[in-house]
């Protein structure tokens, strides 16, 4: 990839200190247990596709204690 990637990310911020990383470490993802090659592609984000993925994730923790029973119920396979 070049270093154009990030480009993208600071206009649609309007801020060329746009942190990635440090929005989804806010929202709750594990950011520190990211592999390095996972820690790149997140750091390219831009600020809609973190926020996407934090919605994602906000929905599902709010169905986490379903899923949790499906899965103990039903087994992984479903789900």
């Amino acid at each position: 990839m070049n270093d154009d990637t990030n480009d993208d990310t600071n206009e649609l911020t309007g801020d060329d200190t746009w942190d990635a990383l440090g929005a989804l470490e806010a929202a709750g993802f594990p950011v520190t247990a990211f592999t390095d090659e996972q820690r790149e592609v997140f750091a390219r984000l831009t600020a809609g596709e973190v926020t996407l993925l934090a919605d994602l994730r906000s929905r599902l923790d709010a169905v986490e204690p379903e899923v949790q029973a499906h899965n103990v119920i039903a087994g992984a396979a479903l789900f």
